[in-house]
């Protein structure tokens, strides 16, 4: 928990973690009095630094006289301090615009949006693939010619899926008809995650009264549930990561290279991440259950389509991470990513 500090603390709190930030290097109390005059004397502001330094918001390196931020000290920065960045013109064009590129499929533009954010930020981007199965809106199955059927899902998002199946020519379009009655009243409003085997068994039971009806049930439930693949993790500025001075020793983030090639476990980090519906998430160091990632920081947010969260973004950099300017980033890249996220799915 945060413990109240008083105006001066504040302030020297915060030209410790701004100075940081920008140089990588410790500062101490003679470095503060010259460069942020704060209108008290170099004795003074050590006095202070040993009261945050007691506090746990600072701490000094093995190697230095001066001193850096610890976990505590980003938090406290984080919920208290800062003050959240406005994106250029330049950086919201450069999205915009790169993301206004001609796409034919979903998977490019979170290709290009892990690029572009990657890019602009100069950290290691990782986004999750829009699980856009939502819940089952409507069920169609339409008749086509030389026994064939073609079975149409619309989703509670927008997103029409389809699929043909082989059908027994016996069965005529008012069969059809029932079948999809019997599924919507069955299926509507539901995800596919909570249709359960009892509700199959339910359905199946109502159309087994003939048995090529059940058998095409039976291939459209599967049609339905191969829906309900995994997201696509994706993942960019891998080689980022060596631009911080906190990275340069291999030895030191061969941890952390390792997790970032785990598709599962970069996924259900998102995935917890995307549960929070508004805004954005902040895990700094030791924050982060995941030895690998204790001492970087974790900022998240999850994007949508028509109101649904379906997706998340990941940003990981070092604690001494810019909080101000990528929190303002990624809260931009999520809203406009659901933006045309929604476009496409309503073209289509």
């Amino acid at each position: 928990m945060n413990v109240m500090l008083d105006e001066r603390k504040k302030q020297i709190l915060l030209a410790i973690i701004q100075d940081y930030i920008a140089t990588a290097e410790p500062i101490g109390s003679r470095t503060i009095a010259r460069k942020y005059k704060l209108g008290v004397s170099p004795a003074t502001i050590r006095n202070e630094m040993a009261d945050l330094e007691e506090l746990g918001y600072i701490e000094q390196p093995h190697t230095s006289a001066g001193r850096v931020p610890s976990d505590l000290g980003y938090r406290y920065y984080v919920d208290c301090l800062m003050k959240k960045s406005k994106l250029t013109k330049n950086e919201k064009d450069a999205i915009t615009r790169g993301l206004a590129t001609r796409v034919n499929e979903v998977a490019q533009v979170i290709e290009q949006t892990n690029r572009i954010l990657s890019s602009l930020t100069n950290y290691t981007t990782v986004v999750l693939g829009p699980n856009t199965g939502g819940a089952i809106k409507h069920v169609q199955i339409i008749p086509l010619e030389g026994g064939k059927a073609l079975v149409v899902v619309v989703t509670s998002v927008g997103v029409v899926r389809n699929r043909m199946i082989d059908i027994a020519e016996s069965l005529t379009p008012a069969d059809l008809e029932h079948i999809s009655r019997v599924l919507n009243a069955k299926l509507q409003g539901l995800t596919l995650e909570s249709i359960k085997m009892t509700l199959i068994r339910e359905i199946y039971s109502e159309l087994a009264k003939n048995e090529h009806i059940f058998d095409a049930a039976m291939d459209l439930l599967q049609g339905t549930l191969d829906l309900n693949s995994e997201e696509k993790v994706y993942l960019a500025g891998t080689l980022n990561i060596f631009n911080q001075p906190e990275f340069r020793d291999i030895n030191k983030v061969k941890t952390l290279l390792s997790l970032l090639e785990q598709d599962s476990l970069l996924r259900n980090l998102l995935k917890e991440s995307s549960k929070n519906e508004a805004g954005v998430t902040i895990k700094i160091g030791g924050e982060n259950e995941l030895e690998g990632f204790k001492e970087c920081s974790m900022i998240t947010a999850s994007y949508q389509i028509e109101g649904e969260v379906v997706g998340a973004i990941g940003l990981i950099g070092p604690t001494r991470m810019h909080y101000d300017k990528a929190v303002a980033m990624v809260e931009f890249v999520t809203q406009y990513l659901s933006e045309v996220l929604h476009d496409y799915y309503k073209k289509r």
